[in-house]
């Protein structure tokens, strides 16, 4: 599939400060990158890599009060979707050693304290079925709710509550399948069928030796996602981090399938 993506963002800062950015399209397997541009007024910018050297960083040196960007791609999703129930799990010994920290628990999927749960309701199934099950309790328990959570809201959080937005899923599904011993990373993106249109989360699995798209909002699939960055949580991928507090104006991302 082939996406079109336009991404402004307009916000006011407290005054000239760094910002930094995970906004790009990342250049890697699955999906190839016919064109992009990046134009940011009024900065200096630098490129840095992102978390587990999927896609980059950009340190923004904002010479004014007003951060105002544009970020247009063209994107063709080389990607395919794969049944979940095929894929195999492997042993926990025989994970790369930069797997294993999708394993553990983090700031915003306290794991360890889900495994009795995840044992007891989802113990009697395996690997890429075990991963799927998770992913449709996850679908039918939440609900999508704008506006319920916020930037302190955790995965025990929407456990309790039974709402978020896709933030809250994919850290509720990480969670399940950290406690489940399969290896889960927190994934930003871009999705044509997001509703509302904006930067979108997913969960991404380690099974059969690669990582595999696990959308339990069901807006997305691992065939239209673009892919921006990964990490153990939203603290690792946030489209935008200051210093300062920052206040939006206008924000707006259009996706479309070309």
């Amino acid at each position: 599939m082939r996406l079109n993506i336009d991404t402004v963002m307009d916000y006011q800062l407290e005054g000239p400060s760094p910002v930094l950015l995970a906004v790009e399209v990342a250049a890697i397997p699955g999906q190839d990158i016919r064109h992009s541009m990046l134009e940011i007024l009024n900065a200096t910018h630098r490129h840095e890599p992102g978390e587990a050297s999927v896609g980059q960083r950009i340190w923004a040196n904002v010479a004014s009060d007003r951060l105002n960007l544009r970020y247009v791609a063209d994107v063709e999703i080389t990607r395919a979707d794969i049944p979940l129930e095929t894929l195999a799990q492997s042993r926990w010994q025989d994970l790369p050693g930069d797997v294993l920290s999708y394993l553990r628990p983090s700031r915003f999927c306290p794991s360890d304290q889900f495994m009795p749960f995840v044992a007891k309701r989802f113990g009697h199934l395996d690997a890429g079925a075990k991963v799927a099950a998770i992913r449709d309790w996850v679908a039918a328990s939440i609900t999508y709710v704008p506006g319920s959570s916020d930037a302190a809201t955790c995965a025990n959080d929407t456990f309790l509550s039974r709402e978020g937005v896709c933030r809250d899923f994919a850290h509720l599904a990480c969670t399940l399948l950290r406690a489940a011993q399969i290896p889960a990373r927190y994934t930003s993106g871009y999705g044509p069928n997001v509703t509302p249109p904006d930067f979108h989360a997913v969960a991404e699995v380690w099974l059969s030796d690669a990582w595999h798209i696990v959308d339990p909002t069901g807006m997305c699939t691992a065939s239209d996602l673009a892919v921006i960055a990964t990490g153990r949580d939203a603290s690792d991928v946030a489209f935008m981090e200051t210093q300062a507090p920052a206040q939006p104006y206008y924000q707006n991302l259009i996706i479309r399938k070309m």
